[in-house]
């Protein structure tokens, strides 16, 4: 099978040598040499300050609310969030206390739709969690005006947009804080991991706390903590798919751009904003009808290629996460949604057969 994303492998022979050094230090864990190093050439490459790295994505939502201070009990406390998204968008959040409140996207780019969000806020709003979907920006200046209005802290659900650029810089500056997955299924990946870009060095220095149990020293415990802390092998991993970025991007810029020249006049594909720097991270299209979308998932199923219906369902179906009133636009983009195979191996003979297939069963 074609599987809709494929992890990127790097260098065996790099990664040996970082796991050679491993072995020599005998350091696997708790802020070791290669976090470090990976830590600060992260920093580097996104052009960002307050980086820490974490065990996984989800864990980098939870202690960026923590830190910043919204975690709540006894739905006492709520957070605006989008209802098109992984479900761990909204689910860290009710794992933390704090109540999803969903508002529509727009149509268009998918994303939060600022429009909707003033309504939604209640006495018990402490934050908004707008998600960049897809890697595709949020219109991060209105949501900053609204946050500051009304005295929100804004935390980015980033997972998808790493690398992206919006108006010529990093979209993990905006908020304050920015999350990131580093899911082996990502662009960037760990095999497991990822990072929270905060805007204060404060909010740095107590979520460093955070995710090592709250330990400062030998006998000191200031923080209430878990362990969130990201290990050596994971940071060799890193290490190794970052010096490849490049090549990694240069391949996916070309299968994005094959599938958009040859779908785009018969699809509807996400509107981007003037400014953005993409990462080609995944390749979404919205059919006519659920029964298309449907059909055409079958139909590549059939013929050896699987497609994802990224996101479904519309998050205020999902009965764990409390009953919620329907957002319309998300539960119609997530009924025909479909997100195609894209990754760097992804040849161009079996990216003609997914095109051919998709454009014969439209023309059905």
């Amino acid at each position: 099978m074609i599987p809709v994303t494929k992890p990127y492998l790097p260098s065996r022979e790099k990664l040996h040598q970082y796991i050679d050094g491993i072995y020599e230090r005998a350091w696997l864990t708790n802020n070791g040499e290669l976090v470090q190093e990976l830590t600060k050439r992260l920093e580097e490459y996104l052009k960002v300050e307050n980086l820490l790295l974490v065990a996984n994505g989800t864990l980098a939502l939870q202690i960026a609310y923590r830190a910043l201070g919204i975690s709540g009990r006894d739905n006492a406390t709520e957070a605006i969030t989008t209802p098109f998204t992984f479900v761990a968008t909204a689910s860290s959040l009710k794992w933390e206390g704090v109540e999803p409140v969903f508002v529509d996207i727009d149509p268009d780019t998918w994303c939060l739709d600022p429009a909707n969000i003033e309504a939604a806020i209640t006495p018990k709003t402490r934050a908004i969690v707008p998600v960049h979907v897809f890697g595709n920006t949020c219109d991060v200046d209105t949501i900053s005006a609204i946050a500051s209005k009304h005295r929100l802290k804004v935390i980015y659900d980033a997972s998808h947009a790493f690398g992206v650029k919006y108006q010529g810089e990093s979209v993990l500056k905006h908020g304050d804080a920015a999350t990131l997955s580093f899911h082996a299924t990502k662009l960037f990946h760990t095999g497991e991991g990822g990072a929270i870009v905060f805007k204060r060095k404060e909010d740095l220095e107590r979520a460093k706390k955070m995710i090592n149990f709250g330990i400062t020293g030998p006998e000191t415990i200031e923080e209430l903590g878990i362990n969130a802390k990201m290990n050596e092998l994971q940071a060799a991993m890193g290490l190794c798919v970052l010096d490849e970025m490049e090549e990694n991007l240069k391949a996916r810029d070309a299968v994005w751009h094959r599938y958009e020249q040859a779908l785009s006049q018969t699809l509807q594909l996400q509107a981007q904003p003037n400014g953005l720097d993409y990462n080609y991270a995944y390749f979404p299209a919205v059919l006519e009808s659920e029964e298309q979308a449907v059909r055409i998932a079958a139909a590549l199923k059939e013929n050896g290629v699987l497609a994802r219906r990224y996101f479904y369902p519309s998050l205020e179906s999902v009965e764990c996460l409390g009953a919620k009133a329907d957002q319309p636009v998300s539960k119609d983009i997530a009924s025909r949604i479909l997100c195609l195979p894209i990754f760097d191996q992804l040849s161009r003979k079996d990216q003609k057969n997914i095109i051919n297939l998709i454009e014969t069963e439209l023309e059905a």
